[in-house]
């Protein structure tokens, strides 16, 4: 009865097929770039923040999967829109990110400041996963997939992997530089200057100037590109949606004959994301 639920499509297939998708130029032309700048923003607690940023993922990639093709279809109709607005956004966190200005939230304050910028680092997350959402390869190949498992529970279960794997790859960043206290090296704690602005002080640090650059340089390209009619979005038929495609396809069959494989992945996957919340919230 347990293997039934992983009939026709296999998890490890659209978990492989979510980290091929990751790379997809117009996939990760935003998606990486604003992850990197949010390390050097929030590089205390860059762990948390990776958890944060990856929800706002899969709260877009999430309905598209499970079917919602009318709002498959407005990311399309409105590719340009959504790269010119996550790229000012990204100019705006560019900044805020110069001064170390954090958003607030109810209830996140801590000793009076703001410990977290988990709005910005949030809405980055949301401008990623809707950038990603429009392009057509990532859309596609992920709406194929879906289309692929008989059932609304199935379908949740392959968009959850397919999305996991588009994110893995920035959980496992996250966690070496965690392990290594790369963000905590002495050349990015150092401050460079204070700023006085309206009567108020704003130490600037290296990792405030790295992550400002960042968010600086990627935003202005986006805003510019999209602005000329230079990111334009790839066709359905592009060698990137082919190689989604296929890799899940080849995956499945290597696998459609051992459905353990399956279950195996899946609590490798719990038990490693329970790991990950360990290390997020441990305190």
């Amino acid at each position: 009865m347990v293997t039934q639920v992983f009939y026709q499509i296999s998890l490890l297939a659209a978990f492989v097929a979510g980290m091929v998708a990751l790379f997809a130029p117009c996939c990760i032309s935003y998606l990486l770039p604003a992850y990197l700048g949010n390390v050097f923003k929030e590089r205390k607690q860059v762990l948390g923040m990776t958890l944060v940023y990856s929800l706002g993922i899969f709260v877009v990639m999430l309905p598209v999967v499970l079917g919602a093709r009318a709002l498959s279809m407005l990311f399309f109709q409105l590719h340009d829109q959504a790269y010119l607005i996550g790229g000012l956004f990204m100019l705006v966190v560019a900044g805020m990110t110069f001064l170390g200005i954090k958003l607030p939230l109810p209830h996140m304050a801590y000793q009076g400041k703001v410990k977290n910028d988990v709005l910005s680092t949030f809405i980055l997350g949301l401008f990623s996963g809707i950038t990603s959402a429009c392009c057509a390869p990532v859309l596609v190949g992920v709406m194929a997939l879906s289309s692929l498992s008989p059932s609304t529970f199935q379908a949740l279960g392959v968009g959850m992997a397919y999305v996991l794997g588009m994110v893995t790859p920035l959980y496992l960043a996250s966690a070496f530089i965690h392990q290594r206290n790369i963000l905590e090296k002495p050349i990015f704690r150092q401050r460079l200057m204070v700023l006085n602005l309206g009567g108020r002080q704003y130490p600037i640090f290296v990792a405030n100037v790295v992550g400002t650059a960042i968010f600086l340089v990627t935003g202005s390209l986006m805003v510019v590109l999209t602005y000329t009619g230079k990111l334009a979005m790839p066709t359905a038929d592009s060698p990137a949606t082919r190689l989604i495609n296929n890799t899940a396809m080849k995956v499945t069959e290597l696998t459609g004959n051992f459905p353990i494989i399956n279950v195996i992945f899946l609590l490798a996957a719990l038990y490693l994301l329970y790991k990950f919340l360990k290390s997020v919230f441990h305190k």
